[in-house]
């Protein structure tokens, strides 16, 4: 297989190899290997705190999501374990954490209404198996042609529609969303309906969260001084309730809502309800499924599932390797690696009921922020997250579903990537038109399509200078005062540019009255048989007229491909001063 060609690309077949180069590969492909042996306690205690502080992150949000997803709570937490004890052993990056992300969320529910959990829990599965084929066959390159405007516009647009999805949590609204339009829709037909205690406690935990999150950037010392270490404590201890603000608002709320329903007479809020207890059952994922009393076979499910068996993984792949590029320090990113390591989480995940994972920019942050120093802090956040299923879940029974949807908005207002717009509008046009119609398209026919629409439109851009390349015509004289007409293409020649540059040529040719014609392909990087007929068409029409044409710095590639078809016809010059005279001795005879 390709994954396994860093060895096998190093010794021939019919020899094995050595111990060493084996030894090699299982350290890069099993990067635990690399740090364990010289783990300390220093690093153990930096990794419990990050794993802990990330753990109150996680549980939350991983709730929140799962609502986001269409999912009951629990599917949230499934979701947040397994990929943290993964990548633990097979990550490359030691600041990533793996789970349920409101990306995956949103494009998970697109999938799932109208139907039921077994076609999220198969979306993780084939998720992964995707992931895995990509990293066997290198293909994280397809990543790039994802391009950032088209990344703008696609993660503005998720943030939106996943903002709005909430406002029936924060209104106490009881109501389905499918899509941006369709939710605007309803709330306007509903908001008469609106629960005025679910607004106020979702407003309230809206102002809580933002202020919550700008206290990390208070400092008890002044700028440029050194802070003593009761000053340290202070700014940690501010640190930490700013990164731990979720769990704090969603406490504080869930312990009113259990007040009020224990010693008040009832919650005034809708609350998230039953949250089932327990692990989640290690099984095979369903590969058929029962839905409005019919059964639906594997073929069926696949075909209900559509283009999000490879746009799903695909996302999740562009998150993470952004995600570790951020948080790299300047190191080489192994995309396959990383490919792997996602691949494994979604496939393990998916045995215990877990919905698409990815790498989570916010948590990766605050595992960041938290100094972690290596992969072990996962494990730390994974045990948090396996407690808190086996102890906890009565409790989160009492959580207000507008403290989640808090969550999310807060979450995601700061995914809308606005301040891109100017800079955009001064460099490059085409990238904002790119950008702005991913953004409208993700609205208007949904996220999988929008960003279709973008790739597609990234394609069209590179592939039209292609086909129309810049040609440059300027009037030249030898040392004698011998005019010529000098025509430069500007790209490769390959076959969408053929006809364009032909006909470009044969014009320039026939309005000079008949002088002679050089064509300078300094900047023909590449050619094919396509352009080798169209110049050997192009040196017959000008023969045919008597009309000198001639070739000056063909690189060697192009000169093999055109004397491939012209034999001899083709005559290449790589010196100019060589050329000119050969125009002087044709002119003279």
């Amino acid at each position: 297989m390709v994954f396994f060609s860093s060895i096998s690309c190093r010794f021939p077949l019919c020899k094995m190899p050595n111990q060493n180069a084996v030894k090699a590969f299982f350290y890069h492909r099993i990067p635990i290997l690399q740090w364990a042996p010289h783990y300390n306690s220093k690093k153990l205690l930096s990794d419990c705190i990050a794993g802990f502080t990330v753990g109150l992150t996680v549980m939350p949000q991983a709730l929140a999501y799962a609502t986001l997803a269409g999912l009951e709570p629990q599917y949230g937490l499934y979701s947040a374990f397994i990929g943290c004890f993964v990548y633990t052993i097979f990550g490359s990056i030691k600041d990533i954490t793996i789970g349920p992300t409101a990306l995956m969320a949103l494009m998970t529910y697109q999938q799932i209404i109208g139907r039921n959990t077994d076609y999220a829990i198969l979306l993780c599965f084939l998720s992964g198996i995707v992931q895995l084929a990509m990293a066997i066959l290198h293909l994280g390159v397809l990543v790039d042609f994802i391009s950032i405007p088209v990344t703008v516009g696609f993660t503005s647009a998720t943030s939106v529609i996943i903002g709005t999805s909430q406002f029936g949590s924060l209104l106490g609204l009881k109501m389905s969303s499918n899509g941006f339009f369709d939710t605007m829709s309803k709330l306007v037909q509903n908001i008469h309906l609106t629960q005025f205690t679910d607004l106020g406690l979702g407003v309230g935990c809206i102002v809580a969260l933002l202020l919550l999150r700008k206290l990390k950037d208070l400092k008890c010392h002044k700028k440029g001084s050194r802070p003593t270490k009761s000053q340290q404590s202070i700014n940690y201890t501010l640190w930490l309730i700013s990164t731990s603000r979720n769990a704090i608002v969603v406490i504080i709320c869930s312990t009113m809502a259990y007040l009020y329903e224990t010693q008040g007479g009832g919650s005034p809020f809708r609350l998230t309800g039953n949250v089932k207890s327990g692990l989640p059952e290690f099984k095979v994922p369903p590969f058929s499924t029962v839905l409005n009393n019919s059964t639906k076979t594997f073929p069926d499910m696949l075909n209900d599932l559509g283009s999000s068996v490879f746009l799903v993984p695909i996302i999740a792949v562009l998150g993470n390797v952004a995600i570790a590029k951020a948080f790299a320090s300047g190191e080489i990113i192994d995309a396959t690696q990383e490919l792997f390591t996602l691949s494994l989480c979604n496939i393990l995940g998916s045995f215990f009921s877990s919905m698409p994972v990815t790498g989570s920019f916010s948590r990766s942050a605050v595992n960041h922020a938290s100094g972690v120093q290596t992969a072990l802090g996962g494990i730390i956040t994974g045990s948090m997250v396996i407690l808190a299923l086996s102890f906890l879940t009565p409790y989160f029974a009492y959580i207000p579903k507008a403290s989640l949807g808090a969550v999310i908005v807060c979450a995601v207002i700061f995914m809308i990537e606005y301040e891109v717009v100017k800079p955009m509008w001064r460099s490059s046009k085409k990238d904002l038109l790119s950008a702005f119609a991913t953004f409208i398209c993700c609205l208007v026919i949904g996220v999988e399509y929008g960003i279709l629409v973008g790739v597609a439109i990234n394609i069209i851009f590179l592939l039209y200078p292609s086909a129309r390349p810049g040609v440059h015509v300027e009037k030249c004289s030898t040392p004698n005062g011998m005019e010529y007409i000098l025509i430069t293409p500007g790209n490769a020649l390959y076959f969408p540019a053929v006809d364009f540059i032909k006909t470009s040529i044969a014009r320039a040719g026939v309005s000079s009255k008949n002088l002679p014609v050089v064509i300078d392909c300094q900047f023909i990087l590449g050619a094919d048989f396509t352009a080798a007929k169209g110049i050997a068409a192009l040196i017959n029409e000008f023969s045919s007229r008597k009309q000198p044409l001639y070739f000056l710095n063909a690189r060697l590639e192009v000169v093999s491909v055109f004397q491939g078809v012209l034999s001899d016809d083709f005559v290449n010059f790589n010196c100019k001063t060589k050329l000119e005279s050969t125009i002087e001795e044709g002119n003279n005879r």
